[in-house]
């Protein structure tokens, strides 16, 4: 044998020893739920004291990612598999978890909502007065960050930042502190989970790490809260107007917490974490994840700090929908928020060569492709996607000259649309499938492109299929007022029932979520995609982020005008008074099918503010009362204390019930039993000497009774009970397994609704 042969074998020998040394373990981000209150005295802070313990287990220091002071007992920190459970045996270590990846869900809202100073006075308020009050409120929004620059965020005639803000504008590279000012009171970022995610590798985290936003959805979210007004603002031409957030006088601080790759836990936390330091009064996040025990949910265990402190939290329901059960961000202290149409359209014509003309919508503003008609194709072949117009599916050959119809689905609407013009493709019909049913959504599309429902994108699938000469022209029709009917559910709110807690009715409410227009970053083109050079100062996205923040701006707005309100009392304010009929008179009806739409799509309603600041009652809900809602779940008390966070939690008071908490909605489960039965506790923020009487609507199937069947205020403040009886009668269809109704506690000045989502889990 040659002494190469046997040096050969020595090193293989030698590297099959090592290599189980040599193997290294990838490390991720963890959070850390510890036992706050197991401090040693010989520890000056909780931070030296996760310090010490992470030093124990790793000789690197930098493992520690993050302290959590306000929004969680513990912190974040990169860790090997291995280093995480050896931190569970710790008696000071409650649970050690692998952090989440959330995502984000992405000018005539105000008129449409009745915020125009012209409709006068407001109950006990001038329009002038509440701007003046909402001076005060501070909005703080995590999300992509902010463009400054923006005319959103112009303070002209502001007075001083609230003396109680603790917040700041922190400096980065392409981000001075002297760009916020009085409307923009804070910017701040957040990015060590993502730089966790990424390896620390510089060459996946190429943002540069401040407050700047180079995605435009925070500048969009932050500006449609509490954006100052903008005269002539359009996204290049439409929806032309003026342009406001719901709440012109509050202020905005933002918290970048959202990156290329996603939004990480940790920073979330983080960001949350500060945001309450900091004394913010509202929070706006238009992110989330999935179904999972709040103790698990981060965005869930920060909103409930939030809501002890009096933090109003307001997120998105999430872009999942038709699809049921596919809410995000469920907790019953979170305001969770579906979306609507306005009614605004962007109408698009696509003229078929058969004679037939059908409407669509788009944000297209280029020179567009002129009267001649021109050949349409549609690659129905199984054995590709060029059905989808995915990166790569269509061949040149096919598409050059010609208008592509693309079946919508799978990736980016405006990214289809690149994909055609690469292919050389002179325009576009975007054509819905069952899964978006008539939903219609504008875009900023780089060619001419027409976006249609499901039965119209059919037509024009049998006429390729069938005709032997198909053609096609596009245009563009600008920018529509007074659609109806308005508004309809979107079809990509996501919708209920509550997989985390059946017993609470989610969604919340809806709001103007589909077409908005708001301010937008500079450092990207309006459609998003990296080859579009077109530079916007506004933009029009839809999505249950942009629903999300007219919340958060309305809250502010309630908690200008009513100080003392609990964040649960503004909850209430918004639900109760959301209404269920469109501008036709008619039911809400959902863009997925067309059919009328139910609660767990629309949840009590679509918000109304000018009934919102007069609710006559509320639906109340102190921090003992969560309490005893979580622990009636199957929670351990270390799951109770991840949520609660404080000392000596027992669980001496719960409700046998979930559904037995204070909510202003129902979801009414019948299992074994087929009677349920809650009490409510309803309190007066009206007029003194107030009479309520109750009305009821629902299902043959079901039996409601309330007793009492009125309630008589004296007093403003007082409160009042009633218990209502539910009896399932019988006679269910067992395909269907469900039904609606409500409870209306009328007098001549107000209308309390209460949504009511029945289910029947066994038959």
């Amino acid at each position: 044998m040659g002494s190469s042969v046997i040096w050969f074998w020595f090193w293989f020998v030698a590297l099959l020893i090592l290599l189980p040394c040599l193997t290294v373990t990838a490390k991720q981000t963890y959070i850390v739920h510890m036992n706050h209150h197991h401090k040693p005295l010989s520890y000056a802070t909780h931070h030296d004291w996760y310090s010490a313990h992470l030093q124990s287990l790793t000789s690197t220091s930098d493992s520690l990612l993050y302290t959590y002071t306000t929004a969680y007992n513990g912190f974040a920190a990169s860790l090997d598999p291995d280093q995480a459970q050896s931190l569970r045996q710790s008696a000071s270590v409650i649970g050690v978890y692998e952090e989440s990846v959330y995502t984000l869900h992405t000018t005539r809202t105000p008129k449409f909502l009745g915020l125009d100073t012209e409709l006068g006075l407001w109950t006990g308020h001038t329009p002038q007065e509440l701007n003046q009050a909402s001076q005060d409120v501070i909005i703080g929004v995590l999300d992509t960050g902010v463009w400054p620059e923006s005319k959103s965020f112009d303070d002209s005639g502001m007075p001083d930042v609230p003396a109680l803000w603790k917040g700041q504008c922190e400096s980065g590279i392409d981000f001075k502190p002297s760009l916020c000012n009085k409307k923009l009171v804070g910017a701040r970022s957040f990015s060590k989970g993502y730089h966790m995610a990424s390896g620390n590798d510089p060459k996946k985290t190429i943002e540069n790490m401040s407050p700047r936003d180079q995605d435009g959805h925070g500048t969009h979210t932050a500006s449609t809260a509490a954006g100052s007004q903008v005269a002539n603002a359009s996204l290049l031409g439409y929806a032309s107007g003026i342009a406001r957030g719901m709440a012109t006088r509050a202020r905005v601080a933002t918290y970048k917490v959202c990156w290329r790759t996603g939004c990480f836990g940790s920073d979330i936390l983080a960001g949350m974490d500060r945001a309450i330091m900091d004394g913010v009064d509202v929070l706006s996040l238009s992110l989330g994840g999935g179904s999972v025990p709040y103790y698990r949910d981060t965005i869930a265990i920060g909103a409930f700090t939030a809501m002890e402190m009096g933090i109003f939290v307001s997120c998105s329901a999430g872009n999942s929908g038709p699809s049921k059960e596919s809410l995000a961000n469920m907790a019953p202290w979170i305001m969770t928020v579906g979306a609507g149409t306005l009614d605004r359209d962007f109408p698009a014509y696509a003229s078929l060569g058969n004679g037939h003309r059908f409407t669509g919508v788009s944000l297209y503003s280029g020179q567009g492709m002129g009267a001649k008609p021109v050949a349409l194709v549609y690659d129905k072949n199984s054995k590709s996607s060029g059905n989808l117009c995915l990166p790569g599916s269509l061949e040149p050959e096919f598409v050059r000259g010609k208008v592509v119809v693309c079946d919508r689905g799978i990736n980016a609407r405006i990214e289809k649309g690149a994909v055609v013009r690469e292919a050389g493709g002179v325009g576009m019909i975007l054509a819905n499938t069952a899964a978006t049913g008539e939903e219609l959504v504008g875009d900023s599309h780089l060619i001419p492109a027409v976006a249609v429902g499901m039965k119209v994108g059919d037509l024009i699938r049998e006429y390729v299929r069938s005709d032997s000469n198909p053609t096609a022209v596009l245009s563009f029709g600008g920018t529509v007022l007074n659609v109806r009917p308005s508004p309809v559910v979107a079809a990509f709110s996501s919708r209920g029932p509550n997989l985390v807690t059946p017993e609470i009715l989610k969604p919340d409410v809806i709001g103007p979520g589909v077409n908005i227009l708001a301010a937008w970053s500079e450092a990207v083109g309006p459609s998003g995609v990296q080859n579009d050079n077109r530079k916007t100062q506004f933009n029009i996205i839809s999505g249950t982020s942009m629903s999300c923040p007219h919340i958060s701006g309305l809250a502010a707005l309630l908690k200008a005008a009513h100080p003392d309100w609990s964040p649960s009392a503004i909850k209430s304010a918004l639900m109760t008074t959301a209404y269920t009929l469109d501008n036709m008179n008619s039911t809400l009806r959902d863009a997925a099918g067309g059919a009328f739409s139910t609660p767990w799509a629309h949840g009590s309603g679509h918000v109304d503010p000018h009934k919102a600041l007069s609710p006559g009652l509320v639906y109340d809900i102190s921090t003992q009362d969560y309490i005893a809602f979580l622990c009636s779940l199957d929670y351990t008390i270390e799951h109770v204390q991840a949520i609660v966070k404080r000392p000596g939690i027992t669980c001496s008071r719960k409700f046998t019930d979930p559904g037995q908490l204070n909510y202003p909605s129902f979801s009414v489960l019948f299992g074994k039993s087929r009677v349920v039965r809650y009490t409510r506790e309803l309190t007066n923020v009206g007029a003194a000497e107030s009479v309520y009487d109750v009305a009821m609507d629902g299902p043959p199937t079901v039996g409601v009774t309330v007793k009492p069947s009125r309630l008589v205020f004296r007093n403003v403040g007082e409160k009042q009970q009633y218990t209502v009886t539910f009896v399932s009668k019988g006679g269910v269809n067992p395909m269907a397994r469900n039904a609606f109704g409500s409870i209306i506690w009328n007098n001549a000045q107000h209308q309390v609704r209460s949504p009511i989502a029945y289910a029947w889990t066994q038959l």
